[in-house]
């Protein structure tokens, strides 16, 4: 069994998102956080039974490719930098990077500014599933917010994983990962959090979700990461039970009938353009 993990840094991306990602400043926020939670996270991981492959802009600045040469130094994933990542590049980087393949491959997403729990990598490959193609989603997860900590349930984040034959793969990226189960099998593995994700200025789609929790109990599953996370006071979580939390539910809510209706009359495209134009009145709004 071969295991690759896959993220995109910097890679060049079409849709309107890619305006975002673009910026020098989005960039630099994105390697103190990459270096804060993703990059440590992985280097702790109790099983070291995997690859990682980082796609960068061949077109990135000088200063992140000095950076880049700084993290190799670890020797826990290998740079690839590409304009773009067909399928076929994607399944012929990984067999560089596997060298001699097994039988079964599984591939994780994983995006530059999120964390995995020691055990992430440990718990997905002890799953038992049959050798057909299969989505594996690790449901339960962190969010940060600040020093404060979010106990969430998603049986469908961004930390998907595709369990399938090496002959005809099509690895995790082969659909957005809230839409792989229209083209594979299922699972969803419940259990301690698996993964952490925060909450930043320079997010394009992430939120709080879930309740707010004490994060002690967690602390070895995310060792120094979460470090800056700290105890709630009891009039915190009364009013993240009684107010936050059922508003953050209607908004939700809300924001996922409107997500349908945009689909259906626009398309991905227009769904796409309507996200980027949120981010950027977000911006403007943060800015005055």
């Amino acid at each position: 069994m071969d295991h690759v993990i896959l993220t995109r840094f910097n890679l060049p991306s079409g849709g309107n998102e890619s305006a975002i990602r673009a910026r020098e400043g989005w960039l630099k926020k994105r390697v103190v956080l990459f270096e804060c939670y993703c990059l440590p996270s992985v280097l702790q991981q109790t099983s070291t039974n995997f690859h990682w492959i980082i796609y960068f802009d061949p077109q990135s600045p000088a200063w992140l490719m000095k950076r880049i040469s700084v993290w190799q130094q670890a020797g826990v994933f290998r740079p690839i930098f590409r304009v773009a990542v067909s399928k076929k590049a994607l399944m012929a980087d990984m067999h560089d990077v596997v060298g001699q393949a097994g039988d079964i491959l599984i591939t994780t997403n994983l995006d530059n500014d999120d964390g995995l729990a020691v055990d992430f990598i440990e718990r997905l490959q002890a799953e038992a599933v049959t050798d057909e193609r299969t989505a594996l989603y690790l449901a339960s997860g962190l969010i940060m917010q600040g020093n404060q900590t979010y106990l969430h349930t998603d049986k469908s984040n961004a930390f998907c994983s595709v369990r399938e034959p090496w002959e005809g793969a099509v690895g995790c990226w082969a659909a957005y990962h809230n839409q792989l189960e229209r083209i594979m099998p299922t699972r969803v593995v419940a259990g301690d959090p698996a993964w952490l994700q925060v909450i930043h200025g320079t997010n394009v789609s992430n939120r709080v979700h879930g309740r707010l929790v004490s994060p002690e109990r967690y602390r070895a599953l995310f060792p120094r990461i979460i470090d800056e996370a700290k105890e709630p006071e009891f009039s915190d979580r009364l009013l993240d039970l009684l107010v936050l939390k059922p508003r953050r539910l209607m908004r939700e809510a809300a924001r996922g009938t409107t997500k349908k209706l945009v689909y259906l009359l626009f398309g991905l495209q227009g769904l796409d353009r309507a996200k980027y134009a949120w981010t950027r009145f977000q911006g403007r709004v943060l800015r005055r």
